[in-house]
């Protein structure tokens, strides 16, 4: 490798370091504006056991792994006891923003005893959510 080869790399790198989180997310993908992310259960305002079962829905659109480009498609991320993060990024991987990649449509949660929150937001082949997000109402939950 040449001096400009490692040059021209190492700028680049540099470039993409030094972007706003805005500038990055040009792959923004489009959902149909009647496509409806859901908790199937547990219902909100409902008590659960410690560790309970997640039912996602999806309406309007499709559920594709990540990685895989396919219009109308996505897949899930499950957001636990955390406000929506930004929805012009990558979603993070975090114990409060579960991800899906393989188009899951449920989960099993162990959770503390008390109250949480649980929140969908679909996302793009590269976790972006989407142009216009899908993003599920708040299910409020009791955990005993």
């Amino acid at each position: 490798m040449n001096f400009l080869s490692i040059f021209a790399s190492l700028t680049f790198a540099l470039l993409i370091l030094l972007t706003p989180n805005n500038a990055i997310a040009l792959d923004l993908s489009h959902a149909p504006e009647d496509a409806k992310a859901y908790i199937v259960e547990p219902t909100d305002g409902a008590t659960v056991p410690e560790t309970f079962t997640v039912k996602f829905g999806l309406l309007g659109m499709d559920l594709a792994p990540a990685g895989v480009d396919k219009p109308n498609t996505g897949h899930h991320h499950l957001l636990i006891d955390t406000e929506l993060p930004e929805l012009n990024a990558s979603l993070p991987s975090t114990e409060q923003i579960r991800h899906f990649g393989k188009a899951q449509t449920e989960t099993e949660l162990t959770l503390e005893p008390g109250e949480h929150t649980l929140r969908l937001v679909l996302g793009n082949y590269l976790h972006i959510p989407h142009d216009n997000p899908v993003i599920s109402e708040p299910v409020e939950i009791t955990v005993q």
